[in-house]
C-alpha cells in the first residue's frame, strides 16, 4: 500500500466521519468541563479524556450510520451535495464499501457505550439515563426520527445531555446552571441541522422522509429559521437577569451575530437558490462555533 494509497484512505474515512462537525460535540463537552472547573473546582484529567473520547466516538458512530441508510435508501445518489449536507458522497463514489462504513461506524458505537458504561459504575445510574438516550438515538436517527420531522429536537436534547452529563461526570450534582448553558448548546446544534436539511428537501422528499423542513414547507422553514437565533439570545439575556446565571462577559456572545444576521439575509436570497443556501449554512456553523468558543472564555473571565 503506498503512501499516496494510505493518505488517500485517511481522507476518505475523515470524510464519512464528517470531522468538520465533530467540533459541536467538543465544544459540548468543553462548556460542561468550563463550568464544574470555574463554578465547583472540580477537573478529573482522565474522566475528561474519557468523555471527549466517548462523545466524539457516539457522534462519528450517528454520522457513519446516517451515511449508511441514506447510502441504501438511495437518498444521497439523487440530492445535490454541499460542504454540509447531501451526505459526504464516500460511499455513492465507492471509496469506502457500505458494508465496512456499518461495521465501523457500530465499532465506534460499541466504543461510545462502553466507556458510558464505565462512567456508570464510577459515577452513578444517572449516566445510564444519558447514555440509554445517546444509545436510541443513534440507533433510530436515520431511519425512524428524521423521518417523522424530530431530527432537531433529538440532536436539541443531545447537545444539551453532552454539557450536563460532562458535568455530571466531574462533579456528580445536577445544577441549574450546567442544564440552563446546556439547553443553549443544544439550540445551537439544532440550528445547524435544521438549516442542512435544506438542500435535501427534494431527496427526502422524494424518498419518503418527513424532516422538519418538508413538514412545514420550504418558505415557511426561512421564515422560522430566524427564531433559532432569536431564542439563544434571549437565553444569553435572561441568564444575565438579576435570576440568571451569567456574568455580563456572556455578553462577548453577540460578537458573532452578525454571522447569524448575514445567514439569515443569504437563507432568503431570492437567486441562486443553492449557492444561498450553501453560503448560509457556512455562516451558521461558524456562528454556532465562534458563540460556542466565546461562550466558553465568558466563564474563565467570570473568575
Amino acid at each position: 500500500m503506498t503512501k499516496n494509497t494510505i493518505s488517500e484512505m485517511i481522507t476518505d474515512w475523515l470524510r464519512i466521519i464528517r470531522i468538520r462537525f465533530l467540533l459541536s460535540s467538543i465544544i459540548g463537552v468543553s462548556v460542561g468541563l468550563t463550568l464544574t472547573y470555574v463554578f465547583y473546582g472540580s477537573f478529573n484529567f482522565l474522566s475528561a479524556v474519557l468523555t471527549y473520547a466517548g462523545v466524539i466516538s457516539l457522534h462519528a458512530s450517528v454520522d457513519i450510520l446516517n451515511d449508511y441508510w441514506d447510502f441504501k435508501r438511495g437518498i444521497d445518489q439523487i440530492t445535490k451535495r454541499t460542504k454540509f449536507s447531501g451526505g459526504t458522497g464516500v460511499l455513492v463514489e465507492k471509496k469506502i464499501s457500505p458494508e465496512k462504513a456499518r461495521i465501523v461506524g457500530l465499532i465506534f458505537f460499541i466504543a461510545g457505550l462502553s466507556i458510558g458504561g464505565y462512567f456508570i459504575l464510577i459515577v452513578g445510574l444517572e449516566i445510564a439515563f444519558i447514555l440509554g438516550f445517546a444509545a436510541l438515538s443513534i440507533y433510530f436517527y436515520s431511519n425512524k426520527i428524521v423521518d417523522i420531522g424530530l431530527g432537531e429536537i433529538f440532536v436539541g436534547i443531545k447537545g444539551a445531555l453532552i454539557v450536563i452529563g460532562t458535568s455530571f461526570v466531574q462533579d456528580p450534582v445536577f445544577d441549574n446552571l450546567v442544564i440552563y448553558s446546556g439547553i443553549i448548546i443544544g439550540i445551537l446544534s439544532s440550528t445547524v441541522l435544521f438549516i442542512a436539511s435544506f438542500p435535501d428537501y427534494e431527496a427526502d422528499k422524494n424518498k419518503g422522509r418527513k424532516t422538519m423542513i418538508i413538514l412545514m414547507k420550504k418558505s415557511n422553514g426561512k421564515k422560522i429559521f430566524p427564531l433559532f437565533f432569536i431564542l439563544v439570545y434571549l437565553l444569553v439575556l435572561l441568564g444575565i437577569s438579576p435570576l440568571g446565571f451569567f456574568s455580563y462577559w456572556v455578553l462577548l456572545t453577540f460578537l458573532p451575530l452578525p454571522l447569524a444576521v448575514k445567514a439569515i439575509l443569504s437563507l432568503n436570497h431570492s437567486e441562486e437558490e443553492i449557492e444561498s443556501i450553501e453560503s448560509s449554512i457556512n455562516l451558521t456553523v461558524l456562528f454556532s462555533r465562534a458563540f460556542g468558543i466565546i461562550f466558553i472564555i465568558s466563564f474563565f473571565c467570570h473568575v
